[in-house]
């Protein structure tokens, strides 16, 4: 243990309020306590891979707490030889070298080594080590998964003050998480504004297709899946950019810091692959969050069915062929995907209902988020299917649900 304390004590001037506090609290989790932690989390059987780079990690800081110099030194030798490119494991490798010859006092302790990258690769370590004890608890599942249609196999959710990316599959309207990647996001954070701010856009989005590497710059590693940033709400309050993509990293290296890429969610290749197998484009949502809130199950169960109730209630509003009684579910402060405010919008409304003397309507395939970042915010994505008498029309339809005092009202609506 004393070489383990000499050795996260090192460079303290540069690292002590950074890496000291997180990797001693790791260490000294006890080895049921991790065995508990790694072991409520299935992995997915299309996506399993070894060594897992996280669990490695630990391990060594685990023999080097038992003063375990040769185990830590096999495990970090197998860690190098599945991914020569990892630095941060060649850099943990290395200092184990050393120690075979004298005391090492700190991770990365070469004096001419470049100071930023040895704090990049600090920050990762931390990152790293955080997530296996902070590991999503298994009855709890985000808020943001109101409802996900049946066919939408897999939910992504990024968490990006853990710079983690959470798999939740979904069976029949019952989520469960299967696995989590270590991501990194932008050099500047997230809440993305504007064309390059180097941040991380937060919000709810879908893969929108599939980009091999054999199409991108080697820049992009095993290939992209982008994603459709700016979204409705994104327009509606002005937030500006493209090009944003979870994508991998280039060949001469396994990883990137936490904070590296100009906006984009970047995944080691291996990852990466593994979701090219899971996403659906056009189906597969991507929920980035500053901090993913975990509820129970059953509190999602209530807010989902409080959102369904919101929907059902527009449903036989609009059945009802009264134009005020349906117009009570919009906000004044209402904008349609044309940039229609409330008024103009619903004089269209009115011309259109014009003449039809019966309605019925089913509401097929919905989705609801509750939306990140915001307290009282609801996307919900349907097919609207309508009888107009000898006359059926489906549309594919997505309303942003604000809570306007104690009333939840509709202040976008669009067709897909």
């Amino acid at each position: 243990m004393v070489g383990l304390i000499k050795y996260l004590k090192a460079g303290k001037n540069l690292v002590h309020r950074l890496l000291i506090p997180a990797l001693l609290a790791t260490v000294f989790l006890s080895v049921a306590s991790i065995a508990a932690a790694t072991g409520r989390v299935p992995s997915m059987p299309q996506l399993a891979v070894s060594p897992d780079p996280d669990s490695q990690l630990i391990a060594i800081y685990k023999d080097l707490a038992a003063n375990n110099l040769r185990q830590a030194q096999l495990r970090a030798d197998a860690l190098v030889t599945a991914y020569p490119h990892f630095l941060l494991a060649q850099l943990v490798r290395g200092d184990l070298l050393m120690m075979h010859t004298g005391p090492v006092t700190g991770l990365g302790t070469p004096s001419k080594g470049d100071r930023e990258k040895l704090d990049d690769l600090r920050e990762e370590a931390m990152v790293r080590l955080n997530s296996l004890r902070e590991r999503p608890d298994p009855d709890l599942v985000p808020r943001a998964l109101l409802k996900l249609r049946d066919d939408q196999r897999f939910a992504l959710v990024v968490d990006t003050k853990r710079s983690r990316l959470y798999v939740y599959q979904n069976t029949r309207g019952q989520i469960k998480l299967m696995t989590d990647y270590y991501i990194t996001q932008g050099k500047l954070g997230s809440n993305k504004i504007k064309e390059g701010d180097q941040k991380t856009p937060v919000g709810v989005y879908y893969i929108t297709g599939r980009l091999g590497s054999n199409r991108l710059p080697d820049f992009y590693g095993a290939g992209a899946l982008p994603i459709n940033y700016p979204n409705e709400w994104d327009r509606m309050n002005g937030r500006s950019g493209s090009g944003i993509w979870l994508h991998g990293t280039p060949s001469n290296s396994y990883s990137r810091p936490p904070l590296a890429s100009d906006g984009c969610v970047v995944l080691t290749n291996p990852d990466l692959i593994k979701l090219f197998r899971a996403v659906d484009p056009g189906k597969t949502p991507v929920v980035i969050s500053e901090q993913v809130e975990f509820v129970s199950r059953k509190a999602l169960t209530i807010e989902r069915d409080a959102a369904d109730g919101l929907l059902e209630e527009w449903k036989r509003d609009l059945e009802s062929l009264s134009t005020s009684r349906f117009m009570n579910n919009y906000s004044a402060q209402f904008k349609s995907a044309a940039g229609e405010d409330l008024a103009t919008w619903s004089g269209k409304h009115v011309q259109m209902m014009a003449g039809i003397t019966a309605m019925s309507i089913k509401l097929q395939d919905v989705t609801l988020f509750a939306y990140p970042g915001y307290k009282g915010l609801i996307v919900s994505t349907f097919t609207q299917a309508s009888d107009l008498g000898k006359r059926h029309t489906s549309q594919r339809k997505r309303q942003y649900w604000a809570k306007e005092g104690r009333s939840w009202k509709i202040v976008y609506e669009g067709i897909l």
